[in-house]
C-alpha cells in the first residue's frame, strides 16, 4: 500500500505506508479467532507458533484490519475486526453467500522509523521474504504459492526460488552433550543469493544467518563440481535445543556466545560450541571442493610475501586455518592488513610469554628450557619480520626516488620538493618528527641517522644550535655531537662534533652560476659559516668550544649539468669522481668536506649499499 501523495520526484514511487496480505487459507473460524484473542496461545505450538506474532504487527503499524471469508460446519461466514494497541474492536460476524476461503489482512499506517528502513521495490521485498522463509522453499512439499504485487510490478517468489529445484541436499547430525543438531547441507545452482552461509532455524523458520567464508578455509565464491558446474553452498541447522531457546520475536537465540569453563554444565550450551559443530560438519561435506581453493590462498600469501611484503615471511608459519580463511582475490591492502594484524598478535603473545616465563617459578628445568626455546624462536621470527619490513621499505623508497627523477608528461621534471620529502619531511626537526623511519637520510649517507639535531627546510633563526638570526633555509642541516671524555681530552682537542648541510636541486636544472644565491656549493658553505659564526651550541643551548673549528660536511644533490660542472671547477679544490657522476674535495678555508652527488649516483649507491639485504630477502 503506497501513499496517495505523488512524490515530487517523478522517477520515484510514493512511499510505502502499509501492506495487504490476501490468502486462501482456512480463515478466522471460531478456533482460529479464539486463539487470536488469547495471549501466548499454544494452539499452533506444533508449527513453532508462540502466540505473540500479532503483537509484533503493532510495533511497526498503527492498526490492522481483518476481513475473512470462511466456511464452518457447512455454512459461510464473513468476519471483520480491527486490531490496535487497545485490543480487538469493531468486530462484526455475519452469514454470507460466499463459497470460497479468503482472508485479507491490512497492515496500516506504518510508523516512520520502519518506513525509512524498508526496501522500496517488490523485488527487494521478495528477497527479504525468501530470506526469512528460506527453509519453506527447500523442505519437502515446498512453500505455498506467493506473489508480491506493487501496481504493475509483480514478484513471484516461487519463480525467484526456482533454482531450488536443482538443489542437492544431504543430511548430517552432530551431538553436543546429549543435544542433537541436524545439519542440512545444500548445494544450490550457481547464482543463488544464499552464498556460503549457515542458516540457524527454529521450528522450520529462519532466525539467524551467518556467512561461513571467514570461518572455513578455502570457502569463497562459487564452488565447482568435477564436470565444471558451479554451485553455492548453504546449510540449514535445526534442533529442539534451538527451538526451545529462540527469542519470542524469532530474531535471535537466548544462548550465550561463550560460556565460562568454570560454569560449564550438561544443560547449557554456548553458541560458539554450536557454530563450531556446524563448521566441522560443513568442512567435512565440502572437503573435496575446497582443496583447489586452499591452494590458491596459499599461493596468494606466498606470492605476496615473496614479491611485495617479505617482512611477513617469518610469521607465515603462525597463520592458523582461520587466518587463511579468505578469498585470495582480495586486494593487496586487505591482505597486508590481515598479515599485519597477525604479526601484532604474535608480538603481543611474545610479550605475554616473556612475562609468564620470568614469573613462573613452578616449572621444572626441562619445562623451562622447552618454554625458553619456544620463546626465543618466536622472538627471532618477530624481530626478523621487523628487519624485513625496514629493508622492504628501503626498496620502495629507492623505487619512488627513481620514479621522481623521470621526465613528466609535460616534458618537465619534478620539483626539488618531491625529492626532499622522500629524504626527509619538510619543515620538520628531529624533535618534531613523529617516527624516525619517516626520514630516509640513508639515501645520502648512513651516518646521518646519528645526529644530535636535524632540521629540514627550517630557517637558521629558528634552529636552537646557533644564534644566527638569518631567515635563510638550508634544505637539510644536521649537528652531531659525540661523547668526548674530558679526562682524555683535557680540554685541548677539537670538540668531537660535526655539522652537515645538504642542498637539493631540481632534476636537470642548469642555471647555476657564481654567487651564493645561484651556486648551490656556495649556498651550502654559506649556511655552514653562519652556523659557526652564530656561536654553535648543542640543542640544549650549551656552547660548543671553538665553534669555528667544527668540521663541516656539505652535500649537493643535483644533476651534473654544464653549469654545475663550471661551478665545481671554479672552486679549485674539487675533483671529478672516476665514474664521472660527481665531484668531491676538501675546502681548507671552510674546513669542510664537499661532495656533489648526481641523482643517478645517489640511486646507484643506495642500491649497492642495500643490494645484499634485498637479495637475502628475495627482493629483486
Amino acid at each position: 500500500i503506497r501513499s496517495p501523495q505523488t512524490s515530487t520526484d517523478n522517477s520515484r514511487k510514493p512511499e510505502i505506508i502499509g501492506f495487504q496480505i490476501v490468502d486462501n487459507g482456512i480463515g478466522f473460524n471460531e478456533k482460529n479467532f479464539n486463539s487470536f484473542l488469547t495471549l501466548d496461545s499454544e494452539y499452533k505450538a506444533s508449527k513453532g507458533c508462540k502466540g505473540i506474532g500479532r503483537l509484533l504487527w503493532l510495533k511497526a503499524f498503527g492498526s490492522v484490519s481483518v476481513n475473512s471469508d470462511f466456511i464452518e460446519n457447512g455454512d459461510s461466514f464473513h468476519r471483520y475486526f480491527v486490531f490496535t494497541r487497545d485490543g480487538v474492536n469493531q468486530e462484526n460476524l455475519y452469514a454470507s453467500d460466499t463459497s470460497i476461503h479468503k482472508t485479507v489482512i491490512s497492515l496500516n499506517n506504518m510508523l516512520s522509523e520502519y518506513s525509512k528502513a524498508i526496501p522500496k521495490s517488490a523485488g527487494k521485498i521478495a528477497d527479504k521474504v525468501i530470506d526469512h522463509c528460506f527453509w519453506y522453499f527447500l523442505r519437502e512439499g515446498g512453500a505455498p504459492h506467493i506473489v508480491i504485487e506493487d501496481g504493475d510490478d509483480n514478484a513471484n517468489l516461487n519463480n525467484i526460488f526456482e533454482y531450488s529445484k536443482s538443489a542437492e541436499i544431504k543430511l548430517d547430525t552432530f551431538n553436543i552433550r546429549g543435544n542433537e543438531f541436524e545439519v542440512t547441507h545444500i548445494k544450490l545452482r550457481e547464482g543463488s543469493p544464499f552464498k556460503n552461509s549457515v542458516l540457524f532455524g527454529a521450528a522450520n523458520r529462519l532466525v539467524l544467518s551467518e556467512n561461513l567464508e571467514s570461518k572455513i578455509q578455502g570457502l569463497y565464491g562459487d564452488l565447482a563440481e568435477e564436470d565444471g558446474q558451479l554451485f553455492s553452498y548453504v546449510c540449514f541447522v535445526s534442533s529442539s535445543y534451538l527451538t526451545e531457546h529462540v527469542s519470542a520475536e524469532r530474531l535471535r537465540f537466548d544462548i550465550s556466545e561463550n560460556l565460562d569453563s568454570s560454569v560449564l554444565s550438561d544443560v547449557e550450551l554456548s553458541f560458539e560450541e554450536i557454530r563450531n559443530g556446524v563448521i566441522e560438519s560443513a568442512t567435512a561435506f565440502l572437503q573435496n571442493y575446497l582443496d583447489e581453493n586452499l591452494q590458491r590462498t596459499e599461493d596468494r600469501i606466498r606470492d605476496f610475501v615473496n614479491t611485495k611484503e617479505p617482512r611477513y615471511r617469518s610469521i607465515v608459519k603462525y597463520l592458523s586455518p582461520i587466518d587463511k580463511a579468505f578469498n585470495p582475490n582480495i586486494s593487496d591492502k586487505e591482505l597486508d592488513l590481515r598479515l599485519h594484524k597477525r604479526l601484532r598478535e604474535v608480538e603481543s603473545d611474545l610479550i605475554s610469554q616473556g612475562h609468564e616465563l620470568l614469573n613462573n617459578t613452578s616449572l621444572s628445568s626441562e619445562e623451562y628450557n622447552d618454554r625458553l626455546n619456544q620463546y626465543l624462536q618466536t622472538s627471532s621470527d618477530a624481530k626478523a619480520s621487523d628487519l624485513a619490513s625496514y629493508i622492504a621499505k628501503r626498496r620502495v623508497i629507492i623505487d619512488l626516488l627513481e620514479k621522481a627523477l623521470e621526465r613528466l608528461d609535460n616534458g618537465k621534471y619534478s620539483r626539488e620538493e618531491v625529492i626532499h620529502k622522500l629524504i626527509m619531511p619538510m619543515r620538520e626537526t628531529s624533535d618534531s618528527l613523529l617516527h624516525e623511519e619517516d626520514a630516509n637520510l640513508w639515501l645520502i649517507d648512513e651516518r646521518l641517522a646519528f645526529h644530535s639535531f636535524l632540521a629540514s627546510d627550517k630557517t637558521l633563526k629558528s634552529m636552537p644550535i646557533t644564534s644566527d638570526d638569518s631567515t635563510k633555509e638550508p634544505d637539510l642541516c644536521a649537528l652531531n655531537i659525540y661523547d668526548n671524555p674530558l679526562l682524555v681530552n683535557e680540554g685541548t682537542a677539537l670538540p668531537l662534533a660535526a655539522i652537515t648541510v645538504v642542498e637539493l636541486k631540481r632534476p636537470m636544472r642548469d642555471n647555476a652560476k657564481s654567487g651564493e644565491s645561484d651556486n648551490p656549493i656556495e649556498q651550502a658553505l654559506g649556511y655552514l659559516e653562519r652556523i659557526r659564526e652564530g656561536n654553535a651550541t648543542n640543542p640544549q643551548g650549551r656552547p660548543i668550544p671553538a665553534p669555528n673549528d667544527i668540521p663541516g660536511f656539505c652535500y649537493i644533490i643535483c644533476d651534473i649539468t654544464p653549469t654545475i660542472k663550471k661551478c665545481c671547477k671554479n672552486m679549485g679544490c674539487l675533483q671529478e669522481s672516476q665514474d664521472k657522476m660527481g665531484y668531491f674535495g676538501y675546502h681548507p678555508n671552510y674546513k669542510s668536506y664537499i661532495e656533489i652527488i648526481s641523482f643517478n649516483k645517489l640511486v646507484q649507491q643506495a642500491k649497492e649499499r642495500n643490494r645484499m639485504f634485498f637479495q637475502k630477502l628475495g627482493i629483486p
